[in-house]
């Protein structure tokens, strides 16, 4: 398996810069950091060469090798680290003369003695690496070889009864109805190929092979193949051979043939006959490629069914088919039917922890099948059903009712790369059914070291948003709420499965502990803990002086902690949501050098800001929105370093100066002025900015922020997310110049008077997100929101006093790529959505104001057109008005009649007076 490769990624280039000569280190020493150096670039590739071997297959001497391994790196990270607080100093610069002399004769004793410090501490390391390096060569790591699964964990679902399977029939169809229907201008005559994606033991090779038996009597040869993740595409095509006739090609698998030579007998044999093809489990484009050569288009009707775990592989290979969870009912009947028989077979004590246990498998088959056979084995206890409820999400995977699924997660895990592999691990630190932050996640990963430059073209965070995506795209993380494009949502959660899966491996490999209320902890070691997570629990007793990385969910134990200066190497500290009302200082960590990453969002606190946090050069993150702190001091404006910096609704900046923290690629802050306005037009490495216009001190409101702030955003090239809030006292026109186009994809705005006309089509030609609030809303506007060609998400709100909106019609060319679309605060209706408006929209929110209806009964649709909509699936509506509950039966019927005749038969669901169940969600 993946040992994390450690601080290795971090530290080899850190030793490098220590060799520079700015450091003035001792000829014996930098001979001593080379020799380092070039031993943990040898362990760091021996390390790499480890982890392509699943952990069964290790020897237990290679897996202490290798923990030692990462020990040592962070270990020498620590020595290199504090070296470098010391030489380069914790004081922000000073303006006075006699402080710089001070501080220059300081520095001089201080780093002497640090340079005699690590040349010290370097030799200790050395010495240690010499042993590692011995060990390394004893055990003969580097002649590791993986070596092939000898069990495939998903060969059971290729013989599954059909008689077993649940909640299969209504896809099933639906990919029959995909294969077989006309499209269009398209003949049903031309190869067509449809590739099922989904998470892992969500049924897709179950799924495909329903189908593949259900069609197959309409071909004139079929074959179902398996591809892997390590594909041998000379077996592959030998595989298909055989299936293809069995007769013909009895002894393939016994002739040498090359690659081109099985290409072109394949592909002779398809050539005139009508064939069905299934490619199962693809990881990789690559031997898609290899494999479609194989594939003639004969105009035969042919058709090729795939399945991947990784969406972007889908959707290159054609006809994406997204798999869906099970329901809630079809959960139940799979479940109890293991266990019980049927449903009406559960015994009543055993409903509610049955409900427990359904959810954490969260409509997973093989999730549900697995914790289903594991419990059907246990005596009828409760106590026990109860503790394996518990134990999902912290580590289960070891109990060998697991193993089978463990495998089959284990595939995915086996496929990331180093970096992805850690950065997985590291959401082991959360708890279960836990939504973490996009923007959140990706800086305490780049805190922690584990996200590393790669070609320097891009930063540390677009690499760490790569990442996230990647872990999106393998169906590692979910999609956790209605915020943002579908493709890139702003929270994420982990399935239980595989938190259960990364909990126990961050337990063998010693990552992180954490520590929860019913004193359950994951660790395999607290002689060295390096991460800590404590949810709802006491304070731990546990070597923690080597602690890099402390999140606290729990306000209870703050003030029962140890002195912070104990934890002197921390990079992240965590806060969120704990209450610091009571706390009156902030100075416990203007020690803590070493810190990356600081939140105190949610916090409550209310006390101030202490001048010394300008020591913290290292910080890089700063989040205190959620907190009550007026000022920030000026000794602020010396992180260089800064790159996230979130202050809170009552928080005011520095009046000047705010263009020196030229690191900032992420700031939210309160805009008082035109000065401050035009500040931000320095911050040209801005990708996210998040501003609220408002009064200042003295409450007077300055004409020139809305012109000035959109001059400063016009510079700043490298903005994708811009959030804009005017004070609700404030009623003001967001105008000014926008002289190139913006590489805006996310834009909301918030309390302007009407729609800014610097919204055009060719000036956000990139915008995929927009929600904007304003005063009035008016036919043209919705002409020029129909023209952003890239606009996936639309949410479109007024604010104030109701509207009677003008009756529109939508274009039929506009709004070609909206998938979400929200009209709220005003009435949207009587409108036209012809033939063409809309192709994509599957969710659609609005507003109907009865009071502009002529019709006595209060409602029509006629007008609605929803038929014309193709891709819709959920309808939202509020009923405004005085009779809005009396009618809402009424309207509930006729918008269900309504749905009936769309082909898809979206949902329906009506609100009252503003009141949502779910906003499209």
């Amino acid at each position: 398996m993946e040992f994390a490769t450690g601080a290795l990624g971090t530290l080899l280039p850190k030793l490098g810069r220590l060799l520079q000569d700015e450091y003035n280190l001792q000829k014996g020493v930098k001979k001593d950091i080379q020799f380092v150096t070039k031993e943990l670039e040898s362990m760091h590739a021996a390390l790499r060469d480890v982890g392509e071997v699943p952990q069964e297959q290790l020897k237990e001497v290679i897996k202490i090798w290798a923990r030692d391994v990462r020990e040592l790196s962070y270990d020498m990270e620590d020595i290199v680290d504090t070296f470098l607080v010391r030489v380069q100093g914790s004081e922000p610069p000073s303006k006075r003369s006699v402080k710089r002399l001070i501080k220059k004769m300081t520095s001089i004793v201080s780093n002497v003695k640090s340079r005699h410090e690590i040349g010290q501490e370097v030799k200790d390391i050395k010495d240690r690496v010499k042993d590692v390096a011995e060990r390394r060569d004893r055990y003969k790591v580097h002649a590791i070889t993986p070596t092939k699964t000898s069990v495939d964990p998903r060969i059971a679902a290729l013989y599954t009864k059909a008689s077993s399977l649940v909640g299969i029939d209504e896809p099933k169809e639906e990919l029959i109805s995909m294969l077989t229907k006309e499209d269009g201008g398209r003949s049903s005559a031309e190869q067509w190929i449809v590739s099922i994606v989904g998470f892992g033991g969500l049924g897709k090779t179950t799924l495909a092979k329903a189908v593949y038996d259900k069609i197959k009597p309409q071909f004139d040869c079929t074959a179902f193949i398996s591809v892997s993740r390590d594909p041998d595409i000379i077996k592959i095509f030998k595989d298909m051979l055989y299936e293809l006739d069995n007769k013909e090609y009895w002894d393939i698998h016994n002739i040498a043939l090359g690659q081109h030579y099985l290409t072109d007998l394949v592909h002779e044999f398809l050539k005139n006959k009508r064939y069905l093809i299934v490619i199962d489990d693809i990881w990789d484009t690559k031997p898609w490629e290899m494999i479609r050569c194989a594939l003639p288009e004969n105009g035969q009707k042919s058709r090729v069914l795939t399945t991947t775990r990784i969406i972007d592989v889908a959707e290159h290979v054609g006809g994406c088919y997204r798999m869906k969870h099970l329901t809630d009912k079809s959960s139940k009947i799979l479940f109890y039917g293991r266990i019980f028989g049927s449903i009406g077979n559960c015994p009543q004590q055993f409903s509610d922890i049955s409900e427990k246990v359904l959810k954490k498998c969260g409509g997973v088959p093989l999730a549900i099948v697995t914790i289903s056979s594991l419990l059907a084995n246990k005596t009828r206890s409760i106590n026990e059903w109860s503790n394996v409820c518990d134990a999902i999400g912290a580590g289960v995977g070891n109990n060998p009712g697991m193993d089978n699924m463990r495998k089959i997660l284990l595939l995915s895990y086996y496929d990331l790369t180093p970096q992805l592999k850690t950065c997985l691990l590291y959401l082991s630190i959360f708890p279960e059914d836990y939504e973490f932050r996009k923007t959140t996640l990706i800086l305490r990963w780049i805190a922690e070291g584990f996200v590393q430059l790669e070609d320097g073209r891009q930063s540390l965070f677009e690499v760490g948003q790569s990442y996230y995506h990647e872990l999106l795209n393998r169906c590692l993380i979910q999609p956790g709420d209605s915020e943002g494009d579908d493709l890139s949502p702003l929270r994420c959660r982990v399935h239980d499965m595989v938190l259960d899966l990364i909990c126990s491996l961050s337990r063998d490999e010693s990552f992180a502990t954490t520590v929860y209320g019913d004193c359950r902890q994951i660790t395999s070691s607290e002689n060295k803990v390096r991460r800590l997570s404590i949810h709802n629990a006491s304070w731990p007793t546990m070597n923690m002086s080597k602690l890099r990385s402390l999140t606290i969910s729990n306000s209870a134990i703050i003030n029962s902690m140890p002195p912070f200066l104990c934890y002197h190497l921390l990079r992240v500290l965590d806060f969120e949501k704990c209450n610091l009302k009571d706390h009156t200082s902030l100075e416990f960590l203007c020690k803590l050098f070493h810190l990356r990453f600081l939140s105190l969002v949610d916090t409550g606190y209310a006390g101030e800001v202490p001048r010394e946090i300008g020591n913290l050069q290292f910080l890089q993150t700063f989040y205190f929105s959620g907190t009550y702190i007026k000022q920030v001091p000026l000794s602020i404006l010396g992180m260089r370093q800064l790159m996230c910096l979130a202050v809170g609704m009552n928080t005011r900046l520095p009046t000047s100066g705010l263009r020196n923290l030229s690191s900032l690629e992420l700031l939210r802050m309160n805009v008082d002025s035109a000065y401050i306005a035009e500040e931000l037009g320095h911050l040209t490495q801005l990708r996210v900015l998040m501003v609220v216009l408002r009064k200042d001190k003295e409450g007077r409101w300055d004409e020139r922020i809305c012109r000035v702030l959109v001059g400063s955003l016009s510079k700043l090239h490298k903005i994708q997310t811009l959030q804009v809030e005017i004070s609700d006292d404030v009623e003001v026109h967001l105008e000014g110049s926008v002289d190139s186009p913006w590489n805006l994809s996310h834009l909301v705005i918030f309390g302007t008077s009407r729609l800014p006309t610097w919204i055009d089509h060719t000036s956000f030609q990139l915008l995929s997100q927009l929600c904007i609030k304003v005063g009035q809303v008016g036919r043209e506007d919705i002409h020029v929101l129909g023209r952003l060609k890239a606009l996936r998400v639309l949410h479109l709100g007024m604010v104030g006093a109701k509207q009677v909106f003008e009756r529109f019609m939508i274009s039929a060319d506009a709004f070609p790529c909206v998938t979400r679309c929200v009209f709220s605060g005003f009435s949207t209706v009587p409108s036209m959505f012809p033939p063409g408006a809309m192709p994509s929209l599957q969710r659609f929110c609005f507003d109907i104001r009865l009071e502009d209806f002529g019709d006595d009964s209060g409602f029509t649709v006629d007008d609605l057109a929803l038929c014309h909509l193709p891709s819709l699936q959920r309808v939202w509506v509020c009923l405004d008005g005085e009779r809005a509950r009396d009618i809402k039966d009424v309207a509930m019927k006729a918008l269900t009649k309504e749905a009936h005749a769309h082909p898809n038969h979206p949902d329906i669901d009506v609100g009252i007076n503003g009141q949502w169940s779910q906003l499209c969600r």
